[in-house]
């Protein structure tokens, strides 16, 4: 049996040790396609827009019968579960609906899940999303993808005081990107402007609740974090070196 990631495993804050973490696997991105700014925008105002009307409900924000809240908030957006897992079929699906770091002047912290996910990343118009990880990434290619930005930067753990290097690329504006994030691997998403949507798969959501051991599916407690508080908005707003 694999073995368990979490040390308490409904925790929606636990917390690992960034100095001691290796990654258990490495990201890849694929370039998909740049849109038009009317293309872009409309597509990404519409995804939001099923987000924002999703958190609207009461009932999103309850448990259902299978003890699932579907209405949930992260450090880098509101996000809506608008396909649970059930009997037969381990995947879930959400939408999330990125916070702008300058609007809130925070960054969403360095993070791993408990189980792969396949996410999507969408742009609109004056947006871009500064994708990090503790891990060189790599690069698929689709039929008639882009090049991304990369670069690197140095930080120091307040923990440990240890420094260590970040791997960055930027999703540019009007632009679709898939990033396929393997268990265990870390990595950080943060929106520089106001139009930015995930769309992503848990391929595994429901068999890791029997992995890790927890009595139900909670998205944020399928997270584990390798820093203890977000940083401001200087930490990931930048889209150079």
């Amino acid at each position: 049996m694999i073995d368990a990631i979490k040390h308490i495993p409904d925790a929606e804050n636990e917390i690992h040790d960034l100095a001691a973490f290796k990654d258990f696997g490495y990201c890849v991105l694929t370039p998909i396609v740049r849109f038009d700014a009317a293309v872009a925008l409309g597509l990404v105002t519409t995804l939001a827009g099923v987000v924002r009307t999703g958190h609207a409900t009461q009932a999103a924000h309850v448990r259902d019968g299978e003890g699932i809240v579907r209405a949930q908030t992260f450090e880098e957006g509101a996000v809506y579960m608008v396909a649970p897992p059930f009997d037969g079929f381990a995947a879930d699906r959400y939408l999330m609906d990125f916070y702008d770091v300058t609007d809130r002047d925070l960054c969403s912290r360095m993070h791993m899940h408990t189980g792969m996910r396949f996410v999507r990343m969408m742009t609109g118009p004056e947006t871009s999303i500064r994708v990090s990880g503790l891990s060189e990434f790599r690069f698929g290619r689709a039929t008639s993808s882009f090049e991304l930005e990369t670069f690197e930067d140095q930080l120091t753990d307040p923990a440990s005081g240890r420094a260590y290097r970040r791997y960055n690329a930027v999703v540019p504006e009007r632009s679709w990107v898939d990033m396929q994030i393997p268990r265990g691997t870390a990595h950080q998403f943060n929106a520089i402007g106001p139009h930015a949507v995930i769309d992503t798969v848990h391929p595994e959501e429901s068999i890791e609740i029997f992995r890790e051991r927890a009595s139900r599916i909670n998205m944020m407690a399928q997270t584990v974090f390798l820093e203890a508080e977000p940083s401001t908005s200087e930490a990931c707003r930048d889209l150079t070196a």
